[in-house]
């Protein structure tokens, strides 16, 4: 079995990077794909950079170059749900870009055409997530292209879809595996909440929300069949 693990930040990557046995490095373009094992199960680690397009490219060339039979996004999030706090984890059962909008053509904010609002994650990863995370949290994560500092923003956002937290890469990832068939998770950490101070919020916590999330995609992957 493969999996492939894609993060937005170095941050993120390094904290499972610890975990994991790296056997080897490979670059395509910009990006470098980490291989290695954690037990038995082979993982393919790669940072796409900030935002939805660095991402979905990120999640297409991990699909179409390493042949794997998973792909999970993990790292941070800002948390929209007034009872999350920061280090609390998310398991995205479903995603959605908060920021597509062809409302002027009667669709509802988030519709994408061939595609609709809401991606759904791969039900058996979410059980697999649910059984070995202990605390989390699932529901719908938004993603788009803009970290939210203004309250009212987080609360629309909150409010619209029904999310949990907000982040900048998982939905446009979610639509690249979707499109292409190949079952997804997608995992964050809580590392800041809507006030005024939030980018200082999340500059603190950064790291240990990361710690956080490897220590929970370390569970699912020494769980997986």
């Amino acid at each position: 079995m493969r999996i492939g693990i894609i993060f937005a930040m170095e941050e993120e990557l390094v904290e499972l990077k610890k975990e994991i046995e790296i056997t080897s490095e490979e670059k395509i373009y910009d990006l470098t794909f980490y291989k290695g094992t954690l037990e038995s199960v082979e993982c393919i680690l790669v940072m796409s950079g900030v935002g939805k397009v660095n991402a979905a490219r990120t999640a297409q060339i991990l699909i179409d170059k390493m042949n794997v039979s998973f792909v999970f996004n993990i790292g941070v999030a800002g948390g929209i749900a007034s009872d999350l706090q920061v280090g609390d984890i998310v398991i995205g059962e479903k995603l959605v870009q908060h920021d597509f909008d062809i409302t002027a053509f009667n669709h509802e904010k988030g519709y994408i055409p061939n595609v609709g609002i809401f991606i759904n994650s791969d039900c058996n990863l979410v059980k697999l997530a649910q059984d070995n995370i202990s605390g989390a949290v699932s529901g719908i994560i938004a993603s788009g292209d803009i970290f939210c500092t203004e309250y009212m923003m987080s609360e629309k956002i909150n409010k619209k879809f029904n999310a949990l937290c907000v982040e900048m890469e998982g939905a446009s990832i979610a639509q690249v595996c979707y499109l292409a068939g190949v079952p997804f998770l997608v995992l964050r950490s809580i590392s800041d909440v809507p006030n005024n101070d939030n980018v200082i919020t999340y500059e603190e916590f950064l790291k240990s929300s990361s710690v956080v999330i490897a220590e929970a995609m370390k569970k699912i992957i020494l769980n997986l069949n």
